[in-house]
């Protein structure tokens, strides 16, 4: 037997499942209480019940996704021998995003929003920072020299990139790495 508290998190999961769906197939402003309510399955009423705003309730879910993003590079990250793996990990998440997949559009509205939006602006930026934080981890744990700035900006670069791609198709995260690799220069990554 399913208890409240249990149907509760059920319908904010559902809610929010809603939410990143919707930003991403609409646009971020387009999503409306009915829209949401109709999409979880739920009463309109529950999603106010659940999030005092709309507002929160997309910022709520794209930060979500934007943390299972960086969870998956934490686990990419987890198995890198040398500096250049650590770049070649972060890369390679890239390979799961074209910059048109719900993921990718629902992180490109959400940090249009933050420019608007000073606790998303916060919100993301905090999950930004903790995966420059891994990243500048892994390469200090491979005593790559300057491990925050270069994390900083590969970090950076994966942003680029993913914007890049939802304008045009780019290179693979393999010959990304070999850039990468070249850009760095002999031993530089070890």
């Amino acid at each position: 037997m399913v208890t409240s508290v249990e149907r509760g998190r059920q319908v904010r999961r559902r809610l929010l499942d809603a939410a990143a769906h919707l930003v991403a197939e609409r646009g971020w402003a387009a999503v409306s209480t009915r829209a949401l309510a109709e999409r979880a399955g739920v009463a309109p009423g529950l999603v106010h019940y659940h999030f005092p705003s709309v507002q929160e309730l997309r910022a709520e879910a794209a930060v979500d996704a934007a943390r299972s993003v960086a969870d998956q590079v934490g686990r990419a990250l987890a198995g890198t021998r040398h500096a250049d793996d650590v770049a070649a990990a972060l890369l390679g998440v890239l390979d799961a995003h074209d910059g048109t997949d719900p993921v990718s559009v629902l992180l490109l509205e959400a940090y249009l929003a933050a420019t608007r939006d000073e606790e998303l602006r916060r919100a993301l930026g905090d999950v930004v920072v903790d995966l420059r934080g891994l990243v500048a981890a892994r390469l200090t744990a491979h005593a790559a020299p300057e491990a925050d700035a270069t994390a900083a900006v590969l970090v950076a670069a994966v942003d680029g990139l993913l914007l890049h791609r939802a304008l045009t198709p780019g290179p693979g995260a393999g010959e990304l790495t070999a850039a990468v690799r070249r850009l760095l220069g002999p031993g530089g990554a070890r």
